[in-house]
């Protein structure tokens, strides 16, 4: 693992750490963190659960703090760029990003930017409006998320195009004992998508 400074566009400077797997990786991963206000940062049990599966699993994975003074994700979105941005000086393999609760909505409205999947943890749809994603979408909705429950978050991503959606059974919003399952589970996902398809040798 290394730490490293961000830059966004707007002259914020973030902190951030990237781990980069030995061999070739099969992609890169931004993880986003849950609301600053909140007591949310980088080191989340969540995120610490992802930035320690992703790189075992052979992904590229840059974690880092949204700029103090966090708001309503618009200003935050500059940040996940500055992410993005980040983690591709560092590969050309396929980008994607995985969010939680806050960090999963600003990741959700990130998607016009080169990334080829999405893992949505716990977000909170109901509070934070989104627009439909337009890239292969995993919503992972703890059964009794005190934000959105599954079955709103369920009604609210079953028009968007190429997206799953999974409940995490006996977890609530704050995941205390679930981490390694949604980490294991972004991981499937993510790997699904950025893996290239073996050619068939049948003639």
């Amino acid at each position: 693992m290394e730490s490293i400074q961000l830059s966004t566009s707007d002259g914020q400077q973030l902190a951030a750490d990237i781990a980069v797997p030995d061999d070739t990786p099969v992609g890169g991963v931004v993880v986003c963190h849950p609301h600053p206000a909140y007591g949310g940062n980088r080191f989340n049990n969540v995120v610490e659960a992802l930035f320690a599966a992703l790189p075992e699993a052979g992904f590229a994975t840059l974690r880092f703090d949204f700029r103090s003074g966090a708001g309503d994700g618009a200003a935050e979105r500059l940040d996940v760029i500055a992410a993005l941005d980040g983690l591709a000086e560092r590969t050309d393999a396929p980008l994607a990003l995985a969010g939680y609760s806050f960090g999963a909505a600003v990741a959700l409205t990130t998607d016009d930017q080169p990334v080829t999947a999405i893992v949505a943890i716990a977000p909170p749809l109901g509070m934070m409006p989104v627009p439909t994603p337009q890239v292969p979408t995993l919503v992972l909705t703890p059964r009794h998320d005190q934000f959105c429950q599954p079955d709103a978050a369920q009604a609210i991503v079953a028009h968007w195009p190429d997206c799953e959606f999974e409940a995490i059974e006996s977890a609530d919003h704050f995941l205390m004992g679930h981490t390694a399952d949604v980490a294991a589970r972004a991981v499937s996902y993510l790997e699904a998508r950025c893996r290239p398809t073996p050619r068939s040798t049948d003639p």
